[in-house]
C-alpha cells in the first residue's frame, strides 16, 4: 500500500510540472450517499483543464415559494339560550369582540369550513334546540292552565 502511495504522489507531481500555472478553482467535496460505501483509499486524479479555464460556480436560485402567512384567530361562542358572539384577532390586535351572530349564520358558516366543525357546532345547537323545544312545552301547558282559569272566570 504504502508503494501505491508513493506511486501516486509521483504522478500528481509530474502531472503538476506539466499542466501550466491556471487559477485556482473551488472544489466543493460531495458528501457519499448514505447507501453508498465510502472506499479506504480512493485515488486522487489531477481535474483536465486543457480545454477551457475554471469558471465561478453559479448558485442556482430557489424555486421554493416563499408563502406569508397571515394569522387570524376566530372565536365563536355561544350559550344553551342560543346567544352566539364572534371575537376576532389579527395577531394580537383585536379586530372584532362581542359581535352578535345568529345561531344560524354560525350553523350555515361551519357546515362551509369542515364536517367535523360543523357536526361538533351542530351537536350545541340541536342540545339548545332541545332546551327551547322544553320550555316552549312547559310554557304551552302553562298557557292551557291560564286559558282554563280564565275560561273557568268568564263563566
Amino acid at each position: 500500500m504504502a508503494n501505491t502511495l508513493t506511486e501516486q504522489d509521483d504522478q500528481v507531481d509530474a502531472v503538476d510540472a506539466t499542466i501550466p500555472a491556471a487559477p485556482e478553482a473551488v472544489v466543493k467535496p460531495v458528501a457519499p450517499k448514505a447507501e453508498e460505501p465510502v472506499p479506504a483509499a480512493a485515488p486522487v486524479e489531477a481535474p483536465a483543464q486543457e480545454e477551457s479555464p475554471a469558471k465561478p460556480v453559479k448558485r442556482a436560485k430557489s424555486t421554493a415559494k416563499k408563502t406569508r402567512t397571515v394569522e387570524l384567530t376566530l372565536t365563536v361562542t355561544g350559550t344553551m339560550d342560543g346567544d352566539w358572539q364572534a371575537d376576532l384577532l389579527h395577531g394580537t390586535t383585536r379586530v372584532v369582540q362581542g359581535l352578535t351572530i345568529p345561531a344560524i349564520a354560525v350553523s350555515r358558516a361551519a357546515k362551509e369550513l369542515h364536517e367535523d366543525i360543523f357536526s361538533g357546532i351542530e351537536t350545541v345547537l340541536e342540545a339548545a334546540r332541545d332546551q327551547h323545544r322544553t320550555r316552549m312545552e312547559e310554557l304551552e301547558a302553562e298557557l292551557a292552565k291560564v286559558k282554563q282559569a280564565l275560561a273557568e272566570l268568564s263563566d
